[in-house]
Protein backbone atom coordinates (compact mmCIF):
# COMPACT_ATOMS: atom_id res chain seq x y z
CA UNK A 1 0.00 0.00 0.00
CA UNK A 2 1.13 3.96 -0.78
CA UNK A 3 0.14 6.81 0.24
CA UNK A 4 0.93 9.98 -1.41
CA UNK A 5 0.57 13.42 -0.72
CA UNK A 6 0.38 15.80 -3.55
CA UNK A 7 0.66 19.36 -3.28
CA UNK A 8 0.97 23.06 -5.03
CA UNK A 9 2.86 25.16 -2.46
CA UNK A 10 4.23 28.84 -3.21
CA UNK A 11 8.37 29.75 -2.69
CA UNK A 12 6.54 31.03 0.62
CA UNK A 13 4.68 28.27 1.79
CA UNK A 14 1.53 29.24 0.93
CA UNK A 15 -1.18 26.39 -1.22
CA UNK A 16 -4.52 28.74 -0.37
CA UNK A 17 -6.19 31.65 0.54
CA UNK A 18 -10.37 31.89 1.48
CA UNK A 19 -10.56 28.58 0.44
CA UNK A 20 -9.13 28.97 -3.13
CA UNK A 21 -6.40 27.71 -5.51
CA UNK A 22 -4.06 30.98 -6.44
CA UNK A 23 -2.71 30.13 -9.29
CA UNK A 24 -3.62 28.49 -13.16
CA UNK A 25 -1.26 25.74 -14.03
CA UNK A 26 -2.99 24.21 -16.81
CA UNK A 27 0.11 21.40 -16.78
CA UNK A 28 -0.30 20.95 -12.80
CA UNK A 29 -3.76 19.73 -13.09
CA UNK A 30 -3.27 17.67 -16.12
CA UNK A 31 -0.51 16.13 -13.91
CA UNK A 32 -2.93 16.00 -11.02
CA UNK A 33 -5.25 14.21 -12.82
CA UNK A 34 -2.62 11.45 -14.47
CA UNK A 35 -1.54 10.93 -10.66
CA UNK A 36 -4.74 10.73 -9.59
CA UNK A 37 -7.08 9.14 -11.66
CA UNK A 38 -8.69 5.66 -10.22
CA UNK A 39 -7.46 6.16 -7.14
CA UNK A 40 -9.05 6.92 -4.01
CA UNK A 41 -8.42 10.90 -2.98
CA UNK A 42 -8.66 11.90 0.47
CA UNK A 43 -9.44 15.46 1.11
CA UNK A 44 -10.57 17.47 3.83
CA UNK A 45 -14.25 19.29 3.71
CA UNK A 46 -13.22 22.81 2.69
CA UNK A 47 -11.00 21.43 -0.02
CA UNK A 48 -14.11 19.85 -0.88
CA UNK A 49 -16.43 22.47 -0.89
CA UNK A 50 -13.71 24.68 -2.95
CA UNK A 51 -13.87 21.68 -5.65
CA UNK A 52 -17.66 21.51 -5.25
CA UNK A 53 -18.42 18.36 -6.24
CA UNK A 54 -16.54 14.64 -6.82
CA UNK A 55 -13.69 14.32 -8.97
CA UNK A 56 -14.61 12.26 -11.83
CA UNK A 57 -12.62 8.48 -11.96
CA UNK A 58 -11.97 8.86 -8.83
CA UNK A 59 -13.05 7.68 -5.20
CA UNK A 60 -13.74 10.90 -3.17
CA UNK A 61 -13.83 10.68 0.61
CA UNK A 62 -14.11 13.70 3.03
CA UNK A 63 -12.73 13.81 6.12
CA UNK A 64 -15.14 16.26 8.37
CA UNK A 65 -15.80 16.57 12.35
CA UNK A 66 -19.39 17.56 11.21
CA UNK A 67 -21.74 14.65 11.90
CA UNK A 68 -24.44 16.74 9.27
CA UNK A 69 -21.93 16.77 6.55
CA UNK A 70 -23.41 14.76 3.57
CA UNK A 71 -23.21 14.85 -0.41
CA UNK A 72 -24.01 12.71 -3.15
CA UNK A 73 -21.22 10.54 -4.16
CA UNK A 74 -18.47 11.00 -1.73
CA UNK A 75 -17.92 8.72 1.26
CA UNK A 76 -18.10 10.89 4.47
CA UNK A 77 -15.30 9.78 7.38
CA UNK A 78 -14.71 11.43 10.71
CA UNK A 79 -10.85 11.07 11.36
CA UNK A 80 -8.00 10.61 8.44
CA UNK A 81 -7.26 6.84 9.93
CA UNK A 82 -10.92 6.19 9.41
CA UNK A 83 -10.59 8.05 5.36
CA UNK A 84 -7.43 5.73 5.17
CA UNK A 85 -9.18 2.29 6.33
CA UNK A 86 -11.91 3.65 3.73
CA UNK A 87 -9.28 4.36 0.74
CA UNK A 88 -7.42 0.79 1.26
CA UNK A 89 -10.86 -1.05 0.41
CA UNK A 90 -10.81 0.60 -2.64
CA UNK A 91 -7.21 0.57 -3.73
CA UNK A 92 -3.82 0.00 -2.44
CA UNK A 93 -2.51 3.60 -3.53
CA UNK A 94 -4.23 6.41 -2.21
CA UNK A 95 -3.61 10.54 -2.48
CA UNK A 96 -4.34 12.82 0.10
CA UNK A 97 -4.93 16.45 -1.84
CA UNK A 98 -5.21 18.67 1.26
CA UNK A 99 -6.15 21.01 2.62
CA UNK A 100 -3.33 22.15 5.17
CA UNK A 101 -4.48 20.28 8.43
CA UNK A 102 -4.69 17.13 6.83
CA UNK A 103 -1.37 17.36 4.92
CA UNK A 104 -0.10 17.48 8.32
CA UNK A 105 -1.43 14.73 10.22
CA UNK A 106 -0.59 13.03 7.06
CA UNK A 107 3.03 13.45 6.33
CA UNK A 108 4.06 10.57 9.09
CA UNK A 109 1.64 8.49 7.22
CA UNK A 110 2.94 9.05 3.99
CA UNK A 111 5.20 7.29 1.59
CA UNK A 112 5.49 9.63 -1.20
CA UNK A 113 5.29 13.51 -1.63
CA UNK A 114 4.74 14.44 -5.48
CA UNK A 115 5.04 18.56 -4.97
CA UNK A 116 4.52 21.17 -7.44
CA UNK A 117 6.80 24.13 -6.60
CA UNK A 118 4.79 27.24 -7.42
CA UNK A 119 8.22 29.69 -8.40
CA UNK A 120 6.36 32.68 -6.53
CA UNK A 121 5.69 34.78 -3.10
CA UNK A 122 1.84 34.90 -2.59
CA UNK A 123 -0.61 35.79 0.38
CA UNK A 124 -2.41 33.16 1.63
CA UNK A 125 -3.95 31.81 4.74
CA UNK A 126 -3.55 27.77 4.21
CA UNK A 127 0.53 26.68 4.24
CA UNK A 128 2.56 23.37 3.57
CA UNK A 129 5.37 22.14 4.47
CA UNK A 130 7.54 19.37 4.72
CA UNK A 131 7.57 18.86 8.45
CA UNK A 132 10.66 16.48 8.52
CA UNK A 133 12.50 17.41 5.54
CA UNK A 134 15.87 15.19 6.40
CA UNK A 135 13.18 12.03 6.35
CA UNK A 136 12.96 12.21 2.39
CA UNK A 137 14.51 11.52 -0.72
CA UNK A 138 13.85 13.61 -3.86
CA UNK A 139 13.54 11.16 -6.62
CA UNK A 140 13.08 13.54 -9.69
CA UNK A 141 12.72 17.39 -10.58
CA UNK A 142 11.22 18.52 -13.47
CA UNK A 143 11.64 22.05 -14.40
CA UNK A 144 8.53 24.15 -16.13
CA UNK A 145 9.44 27.69 -17.52
CA UNK A 146 6.53 30.48 -17.10
CA UNK A 147 4.58 30.62 -20.52
CA UNK A 148 1.35 31.88 -22.20
CA UNK A 149 -0.40 29.06 -20.62
CA UNK A 150 1.23 29.55 -17.16
CA UNK A 151 1.12 32.54 -15.33
CA UNK A 152 4.73 31.58 -13.15
CA UNK A 153 7.52 29.25 -13.33
CA UNK A 154 6.93 26.26 -11.43
CA UNK A 155 8.75 22.73 -10.98
CA UNK A 156 7.35 18.88 -9.79
CA UNK A 157 9.06 17.41 -7.42
CA UNK A 158 8.92 14.03 -6.21
CA UNK A 159 9.72 12.34 -2.72
CA UNK A 160 10.36 8.76 -1.39
CA UNK A 161 10.38 8.21 2.43
CA UNK A 162 13.62 7.25 3.21
CA UNK A 163 13.21 3.96 3.76
CA UNK A 164 10.43 2.97 1.77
Amino acid sequence: MSISIIVAVSDNGVIGNNNQLLWRLPDDLKRFKQLTLNHPIIMGRKTFESIGKPLPGRTSIVVTRNPEFNFEGVITVHSLHEAINEAKKIDQEIFIIGGGELYKQAQELTDKLFVTEVKTEIEGDTHFKITDPEGWVETERIVHEADERHVCKFEFVNYIKKGY
